[in-house]
């Protein structure tokens, strides 16, 4: 690990003033990409930005918007606070579902909510989340629809100064979400969430491709005829998917069609 200058601010505008200031500064929130990628050298921030300490970046809130009920989540909230928040079980229990099956324990313990989105890791299962759940992810002066967010490997929208103060979820009739694990790291080789609003019903993949998608032709099939068998005919192509020692981009492809599935049985029953 090279040297580096480490600044803990308390405000947000402290923060953004810092980062103006520095040579080549990164913000820091649970660390769990950062400080592993500066220990072998493939991240050198000449300033440290430490985002932990801002209160008002943490927590989770119902709000009330023109498009109906959401759950804002403060971007620094760890992901083990989310799956035990009251609201959140309440009323969008999905989420609590994704968060509960990010990587282990001690992951879940230091790992935030926007930390997360703001990597834009092709195995994270957050982004998925944010593209089945209508998300809007609110920066310190925008917002971004998360249909605009993901734009590749480890790129979004997100200018390099912004800071992503928190994320809203849109409240769905139902939702769910299933993943193939990968058996060492926990991560999702692909995940697919599928939610259901009044105006049809929204399908996130992640793990797949180099960031998550929306998998229109899977939502197109489902706004036809809800159930399982209505994707049988559905193509996937894989082309553009990863492939790894973990699986072929043409597995990848026939995972998201069976975690489809899956989903699609799931919430059959929970009408």
């Amino acid at each position: 690990m090279y040297s580096f200058d480490y600044h803990r601010p308390d405000s947000v505008e402290a923060a953004r003033s810092l980062f103006a200031g520095a040579e080549d500064p990164m913000y820091l929130s649970g660390g769990m990409t950062l400080i592993p990628s500066m220990k072998q050298r493939l991240a050198a921030p000449s300033d440290l930005i430490d985002l932990s300490g801002l209160q008002a970046l943490q927590g989770i809130e119902h709000v009330e918007s023109q498009g109906g009920t959401s759950i804002r989540v403060g971007a620094l909230t760890r992901h083990n606070d989310v799956a035990a928040n009251g609201l959140v079980l309440n009323q969008l229990p999905v989420l609590a579902q994704v968060v509960s099956s990010i990587g282990d324990n001690q992951v879940r313990n230091r790992g935030t909510v926007g930390g997360s989105i703001a990597n834009s890791d092709p195995a994270a299962d957050l982004p998925a989340a944010l593209l089945g759940l209508q998300a809007v992810i609110n920066t310190q002066d925008r917002q971004i629809p998360a249909d605009d967010f993901f734009h590749d490997l480890f790129e979004t929208a997100l200018a390099a100064d912004d800071i992503l103060v928190s994320v809203d979820f849109a409240v769905p009739l139902r939702a769910t979400y299933q993943k193939f694990r990968n058996p060492a790291s926990g991560y999702a080789v692909v995940g697919v969430l599928i939610a259901e609003y009044a105006t049809g019903f929204r399908v996130g993949v992640t793990g797949a491709g180099p960031c998550a998608f929306r998998a229109c032709t899977l939502e197109d099939a489902l706004n036809q005829s809800f159930s399982p068998k209505a994707l049988n005919d559905v193509e996937v192509p894989d082309a553009g998917f990863n492939s790894d020692l973990h699986a072929s981009a043409e597995y990848r492809a026939h995972l998201v069609k069976v975690l489809a599935k899956r989903a699609v049985s799931d919430l059959s029953q929970h009408r």
